[in-house]
């Protein structure tokens, strides 16, 4: 276990830093002259230019490069173009409340998708099952935003269960200590997970059902509950640690959108308006983070399995 561990940190690294180099340069062909961006248009030719030289921005950009893994190092991420910040700070100052929204939006689904897609197995080819995939195929195709004004129309303006706006509060337990108005985006975030989910659950458990522990299990007469909770529920849930890894990109992107739909100050927020602002220090933190996060989910996701199921050391 030791080396298996060991062997993907290596791997995560050397992912992280082709990420780094990609997004750097990318970010680099798409702003080319940072002083425009920051002093404007109107600035003057030669005001751009010290301000370029000033800060290194008339180098080659491999040069550059270097310089910010250097400063990454040191675990500086820059300054912030318009706002004058330092990156990490502003990062710092919204991530506490978009990883407590992404951790709810997640636990929300597990806790729907999994049993329910259990169910679907057990049940294969019912009305319940056939109902669920129907389901679970139209919220997968429907896009977030219209989902949440979905949502914002029926429980907000036409029930008025829920606000239309999510809590504008500075704290990162808003979405405990203020359930009512972060219910909306919170099930936003979660329904498109559990159509995903769901139908993985279904599939992993129908590869389980046919297993020969499972009708060894059956065949001794063990009462059906106890064969889907000891039996069929860890090693069904086996290939849904992995995809949640997988998907963390695709919650951050959620995260984006629901961010700015209920107008939750949070890091999808802050990466929008910066993209209006074209600030692009904390565009590259940003992206570099969705790259950190999902090297970490799959390292994590990777050791979880192999805790769980000793085959996967011995076959890799």
């Amino acid at each position: 276990m030791t080396w298996y561990v060991v062997r993907r940190m290596a791997i995560s690294f050397l992912v992280l830093l082709g990420i780094s180099a990609a997004v750097f340069f990318l970010l680099h062909l798409v702003s080319e002259n940072p002083g425009r961006v920051v002093l404007g248009q109107r600035a003057s030719p030669e005001a751009v230019a010290d301000f370029n030289r000033e800060r290194g921005f008339d180098r080659p950009v491999v040069m550059q490069y270097f310089s910010y893994l250097g400063q990454l190092a040191q675990g500086d991420l820059g300054r912030s173009y318009k706002l004058n910040e330092n990156v990490g700070e502003l990062l710092r100052q919204n991530v506490g409340r978009s990883a407590m929204l992404s951790l709810a939006g997640l636990v929300l689904a597990l806790l729907i998708a999994v049993p329910l897609g259990i169910l679907q197995a057990v049940r294969r080819n019912s009305l319940i099952d056939r109902g669920a995939t129907a389901a679970s195929y139209v919220l997968y195709a429907t896009p977030s935003f219209l989902l949440g004004l979905v949502l914002i129309a029926v429980f907000s303006q036409s029930l008025e269960f829920f606000p239309a706006e999510a809590s504008q509060s500075r704290s990162p337990w808003v979405v405990f200590t203020d359930p009512r108005a972060m219910a909306l985006p919170v099930i936003t975030l979660a329904i498109t997970s559990v159509a995903v989910f769901s139908q993985y659950q279904r599939s992993s458990a129908l590869d389980q059902l046919g297993q020969d522990y499972i009708r060894v299990a059956r065949a001794k007469g063990l009462p059906e509950r106890l064969i889907l909770t000891r039996h069929l529920l860890r090693n069904a849930c086996l290939p849904l640690i992995t995809l949640v890894g997988t998907l963390i990109p695709t919650i951050l992107a959620g995260n984006l959108i629901v961010e700015s739909l209920f107008n939750y100050p949070g890091l999808g927020l802050l990466f929008l308006n910066s993209l209006h602002r074209e600030d692009y220090p904390v565009l590259l933190a940003y992206t570099l983070m969705g790259g950190v996060l999902t090297v970490i989910g799959n390292f994590i996701a990777d050791i979880a399995v192999a805790a769980a199921d000793r085959r996967i050391e011995l076959e890799k």
